[in-house]
Formats: structure tokens, sequence, C-alpha cells
């Protein structure tokens, strides 16, 4: 390990040597050049150094990265270089993806639970997870193999969770919540609490109990200072391979399907359905009781007030699709023109009218 500086900031690395050829090996990409030229690292072309290697998609990105101080590159496209390896791809941004891990490999934990943890008799913690301090884990719950909580987190009663999960600190899993493998969830993120239901009694609202659970699938990502609402009845579903951004709200009974998208900043309204693959952007709305179709895609601060089907585009609010919306925004833009425009032929007509009454 070494300190490294950047930007006046110091920072811990974990150096990962791997070779140009064993890189290109693990690619199923095409080396050319020299495959015993060692790599340390992996940057970005404008802050490579010697040893780093980086990626470049089109002829300018190209530019920089051969220009740059890096010792090789992965490459779209027919590029070579006179000065540097280059390992060619079909996809560069996808091998980037694919060999990250091997130069940041994530944070290694001794199996175990920490003094600190409460550990409930009933729960039954895999011998190969590990359990941080300040944990929680109550009666039933299931901890399943080489998953971590790395602190502070509550695990409620009967919970699943499966295998290689990562709860970063302070994530809440309320009780009964069903999760699968190969699931993070990041800091501060609540999964199961009450979702918002209340019934008007008597002159106020009394609480509707929220008795369903939450599921989670297998590949799901879920960012920090999220909020999963438990079910009503049944269960509130995030499909499998998901990605859920920073500071999302998912209400009880939503339903998403397989490998969608969803960005920073959304809110989502209870008993709503999505297909797969669909994409949702930032500060986007969505109606409750409705559904939307797969592979669809909400343009960023829409408000979806109806049922969308498969494969649409739509933006804005109400959000309708994009090529009417986008007409919507031109006219609106022309609006004050057509306002002068039309001031002045009423002034034309209204002279017209005087003349005529003469």
């Amino acid at each position: 390990m070494v300190w490294t500086a950047s930007r006046g900031r110091l920072s811990l690395v974990t150096l990962m040597t791997h070779t140009a050829a064993s890189i290109a090996e693990h690619l199923n990409g095409e080396l050319i050049g020299d495959g015993s030229v060692a790599l340390r690292g992996f940057s970005a072309a404008d802050q490579a150094r010697p040893g780093d290697l980086t990626f470049a998609e089109k002829s300018a990105h190209f530019a920089a990265a051969d220009a740059s101080a890096a010792s090789a590159i992965l490459v779209s496209g027919n590029f070579t270089s006179a000065t540097k390896v280059t390992i060619r791809v079909p996809n560069a941004r996808v091998a980037a993806a694919r060999v990250l891990p091997l130069f940041f490999p994530p944070e290694a934990h001794t199996p175990g639970v920490h003094a600190s943890a409460l550990v409930a008799a009933t729960a039954i913690v895999d011998s190969t997870a590990y359990v941080g301090p300040g944990c929680v884990i109550g009666h039933g719950a299931v901890i399943g193999a080489r998953s971590a909580l790395l602190g502070g987190n509550h695990v409620g009663r009967d919970c699943r969770i499966g295998d290689d999960v990562r709860l970063f600190p302070n994530v809440v899993i309320y009780e009964r919540t069903q999760i699968g493998h190969r699931v993070a969830i990041h800091a501060g993120t609540v999964i199961g609490s009450d979702g918002y239901g209340y019934v008007f009694d008597e002159g106020r609202h009394r609480k509707m109990l929220q008795v369903g659970i939450v599921i989670i699938e297998d590949d799901v990502e879920i960012g920090a200072n999220s909020a999963i609402d438990r079910a009503a009845f049944g269960a509130t579903v995030i499909g499998a391979g998901t990605k859920i951004d920073n500071l999302v709200h998912v209400a009880h009974n939503v339903v998403f399907g397989k490998h969608c998208l969803i960005m920073g900043q959304c809110g989502f309204a209870g008993s709503t359905t999505f297909g797969d693959y669909c994409v949702i952007a930032s500060q986007t709305g969505v109606n409750g009781h409705i559904r939307i179709g797969n592979q669809v895609t909400v343009g960023a601060k829409s408000g979806v007030t109806r049922s969308i089907d498969d494969g649409q585009t739509v933006l804005g609010f109400p959000a309708v699709p994009d090529k009417q919306a986008k007409r919507q925004w031109i006219a609106l833009e022309q609006l004050p023109d057509l306002l002068v425009r039309m001031r002045n032929l009423e002034k034309q007509v209204a002279e017209l009218s005087a003349n005529a009454a003469e």
C-alpha cells in the first residue's frame, strides 16, 4: 500500500500489478505491443501516470490518451500508438468497467462478528460473513455467505439476506425483508419502512397498517439515503439487476422489473408497476396505480400521470411522447414573439375599424 497525493489531498491506494498481456486475456482483447508492460493502476487520460492503464472510445479521446503519461490504452476501433501498448476491444467503456475491479478490489473483511454487535440467539450468520461494529441482527434473521454489514446496520427479525451482499454503514433493514445475492445498499438507506397509508375516519387520519414486505432481487444496487417502503399487502419488489441512485423514494407495492436504471431524487407513488429495462431520469415523479411498460425512458424532471406503453420515451409535465414535448417547448419559446405580433395586429384592426367608421 502507498499514500498518494492528488490535488493536495492524500489517499491510501492498494497497488495491484498486472501485465498488459494478462489484462488483454481477461478482456478477450487484441494486444498490440509489449505484453510484459506492468500496469499498476487505472486512470483517466488527463490524470494518468506511468504504469497506468487508460481508455479511449473516440479519436479525440485517443489523441489525449496517446499524449498522456499512461503506459497502455484500451481502445475501441483501429487506433494504434507508436509509443504505448494498446488493447483493442469492441467497447472500451465496457472493458474499463470489467477491468476496474482488478485494480480496485473491494475492501476485504475478516469473517466474524464484532464484539459490539448484537446478534439474536435465533439469527443465523454464515461463518464467512462479516458483521461490523454496532450492528443489530434480529430474531430469525439469516445472513448469507461472504456478506458484509459494515457498521451501524439494523437487520430486523426474519429478514433474509443472501450471499455476497454489502450493507454500507447505517443501512436499516426492517423485519421480513428479503434481499437476494450480490446486492449493495449504500449508507443511510432504509428498506422496509411503513408505506404511506391512511384512511379518513371520524375526523382524523387513521393509519392503515402496512403488513407486506420488500423483496430485493439479485444484483441490485441502491444508492445512499434512499427509502423503499414495505407493501400494504403483498410485496414491494425491486427486480434483478436494477440500479437505484441516491435520494430515491419507492412507495408501497411498487414493482420494478429487471435491469431498470433509476436516477437520483425520483419518487414513485404506490402500486405502480414497471417493466424491464426502464430508464427514469433524475427528479422525476410517477403517479400511483399506473403501469410503465418495458424499455420505457422518462426524461429528467418529468411528471408521469398515466400509463406508458412499451418502448416509449416521454418528457415533461405531464409527461408526453418526446417529440410532442419538444414541439410544445418550441411553441412556448415562440410565445413572446407571437404575443407582440398579436398586439400589433389588434392595433391594425382597431385603426382599420376606426377609419371605416369615418
